[in-house]
């Protein structure tokens, strides 16, 4: 941290503090608006967020940032880190400090490092993570990888984390829920009508055909071949995921898939499990919705198959035998073998997740280590550095003036009596 480091900035992730992408930005009026310029820090002139010879370190943009000619500092996104910011606009009353139900949503799944934008009236979030293909702005939504300048203000968000952290899987579904939906046939954009899914969409109905009481869903879903999945998380175990709503959703996307959608005994069934927490039943919706119907709503849109009771249990687990014996019977039950390979499909991609998840940690993990043993190379250096002009200082003092040697120290004149 720097010294003399103003206290609004302290908050500031040492992630984008350490690299030299810093800018600072002034205002001014265009077209009868207000507009942030990006200014390079020591001269004052344009910056450009596509040249680095117009950025600085962040002590540089910090301590021009009190000059005259700029407002504030501003970080540079590119394409050599793995940042991505979102930016949600008009979504915050400054006088009241009410925001947005959506915008809590987004900001709450991101979990990431968090601030209130210069006006007042937004947020700024950033994460680590690779942005989507598509567009990149919808209505107040915004999200940034490379190109492009985020107003840094410090104003930390309180209940957000202090550091810039991987969150792959949620900037996937923000952008897809958020920023990348259809447009709606002649509606106003909002960003509240995502969470819209009527009851009667058919995308929603699932599988009438199942009808299982919980007991006996309950039972077939452990003894599936993602059973121990299952068991994890309906014991409440969040390991293997960013953040409990992504544990949440991981579990109701397997309930979706066992009561064949039922809202209502998915509902029940989360509220046996050991995720269930109060906010469950919290409205965080500007249409009313509570989180956990929300969640319940999401999963069920997520998932395009469901268990069918007519298949063989076989198609529930993995072992080789079961596997043959449905790809085997492929002339005689084309349906059965076609659930199999659905139910396998399904497997293999949460597998995949799984392991793109591990990834994700052990890079993070890696990043972190590869942190720690520069600072202790720099360290190393400053301690011999140190100990070298200590060893000097010891030997300038063993001549005086007259360049005469001066009398050796008790230690050393013992050695020479040890060596007579």
């Amino acid at each position: 941290m720097s010294d003399g480091l103003d206290d609004e900035y302290e908050s500031i992730p040492d992630a984008l503090r350490e690299r030299d992408q810093w800018v600072c930005w002034r205002e001014t009026e265009r077209d009868g608006k207000p507009t942030k310029i990006p200014v390079t820090p020591g001269t004052g002139a344009v910056a450009s967020a596509t040249d680095p010879e117009t950025w600085a370190s962040f002590g540089t943009a910090f301590a021009y940032s009190d000059t005259a000619n700029a407002d504030g500092i501003g970080f540079v996104f590119t394409d050599d880190d793995p940042i991505v910011g979102v930016d949600l606009d008009d979504c915050r009353a400054p006088e009241s400090g009410d925001v947005d139900d959506a915008a809590l949503d987004i900001i709450e799944r991101l979990d990431s490092y968090t601030e209130v934008s210069p006006s007042g009236t937004g947020f700024h979030v950033l994460i680590n993570g690779d942005l989507p293909d598509g567009r990149n702005r919808r209505g107040s939504v915004e999200l940034y990888d490379t190109a492009r300048f985020f107003t840094v203000t410090g104003n930390h968000v309180e209940r957000t984390p202090l550091r810039v952290a991987r969150r792959q899987d949620a900037l996937v579904a923000i952008h897809q829920e958020y920023v990348q939906r259809p447009d709606d046939d002649g509606g106003t954009e909002t960003q509240h009508q995502h969470t819209e899914t009527p009851q009667s969409d058919p995308a929603n109905v699932g599988n009438s055909d199942v009808d299982f009481d919980d007991e006996e869903l309950l039972e077939k879903a452990r003894n599936a071949s993602n059973g121990e999945k299952f068991e994890r998380l309906w014991n409440g175990t969040t390991s293997g995921y960013d953040s409990q709503s992504e544990a949440d959703m991981a579990l109701c996307c397997l309930l979706a898939f066992w009561t064949g959608g039922d809202r209502a005994q998915m509902d029940r069934l989360f509220r046996q499990s050991g995720l269930v927490r109060e906010k469950w039943d919290e409205v965080h919706y500007a249409d009313g919705s509570t989180y956990g119907e929300k969640t319940i709503e999401r999963a069920i849109a997520t998932t395009s198959e469901y268990y069918d009771p007519d298949a063989s249990d076989d198609t529930t687990h993995a072992d080789s035998d079961s596997s043959a014996a449905t790809i085997d019977s492929d002339d005689e039950d084309p349906e059965r073998s076609r659930a199999y390979l659905i139910e396998k499909n399904r497997l293999l991609t949460e597998r995949v997740d799984e392991l793109e998840t591990l990834l994700a940690q052990k890079d993070e993990r890696i990043e972190t280590l590869e942190t720690a043993l520069a600072e202790l190379a720099d360290d190393h250096a400053v301690r011999n550095q140190t100990a070298e002009q200590s060893q000097d200082a010891q030997t300038d003092t063993t001549s005086d003036s007259n360049g005469e040697t001066a009398p050796a120290s008790l230690w050393e004149r013992i050695l020479s009596r040890r060596s007579e």
